[in-house]
């Protein structure tokens, strides 16, 4: 049995398990399972993997940057983010690849318009990193968003966000848990009124197809978009490293 599985906390929320069971079903793939593992630390991880003959491993919140010190080798990307969310398994060697590169740009690029050239970047973490990793590859500038301060240059806290800062930046990317389900009232604290028609405001949150802070943007006219092409792109490309 090929068995492959996603290591974070909590995962009710994730549709990993579900995606690939019925995938390997679709395709006759009898000999793979796919599991979740939900592990309150990444010091679990070790007993994990000795106990669990693995092939490959998804990574989500919150252990896609700890998760590193664990593996054997990093992909070129994981070695410039600093994140991973796959981890191909061989023996003893554990390669950290992140999917969510791939995915985010395939998924963006769909709906971007020519005037887009500033982004907000809601969040410092894993996703984060990736999805910074994408703007800059897309020469799009971008101002980092978080609830603490830093000596970044291109770090703000979500206090400092003004008119001119929203109508500048005209994609704005959540990338933190704010609206995943269960807490779908909840949305990121930023000035929802100054958002606009030419907004593209992205959410990596999948679950509820429509948060709280697509809601509110769409209510501007901005064009929206969900995580969810994202995920399946990033799924299929963990796929195909797993079976390299």
């Amino acid at each position: 049995m090929n068995l492959y599985g996603l290591i974070g906390y909590p995962l009710g929320h994730s549709f990993s398990e579900q995606y690939f069971t019925q995938k390997f079903l679709r395709e006759g793939l009898m000999d793979c399972r796919y599991k979740n593992f939900p592990i309150g630390s990444i010091c679990e991880l070790p007993a994990l993997l000795k106990a669990n003959h693995l092939k490959g491993l998804n990574v989500t919140i919150p252990y896609k940057e700890q998760v590193l010190q664990y593996v054997t080798s990093l992909s070129n990307e994981v070695k410039i983010i600093g994140a991973a969310n796959t981890i191909k398994i061989s023996g003893d060697d554990l390669v950290a690849h992140n999917t969510d590169v791939i995915g985010f740009e395939k998924s963006f690029v769909e709906l971007i318009k020519p005037h887009h050239k500033k982004a907000l970047v809601l969040g410092t973490g894993g996703s984060s990193k990736a999805i910074q990793f994408v703007l800059a590859k897309l020469n799009l500038e971008f101002l980092l968003v978080s609830r603490s301060s830093s000596i970044k240059n291109n770090l703000i806290t979500y206090n400092q966000l003004n008119e001119e800062i929203m109508k500048q930046h005209e994609v704005i990317i959540n990338c933190t848990p704010s609206g995943m389900e269960p807490d779908n009232n909840s949305c990121p604290d930023i000035l929802y009124d100054f958002i606009t028609p030419d907004h593209y405001v992205y959410d990596l949150i999948y679950k509820p197809a429509k948060t709280l802070f697509l809601k509110k943007a769409e209510g501007q006219g901005a064009t929206i978009k969900n995580g969810y092409d994202m995920l399946i792109i990033q799924a299929e490309e963990s796929w195909k490293l797993w079976r390299r």
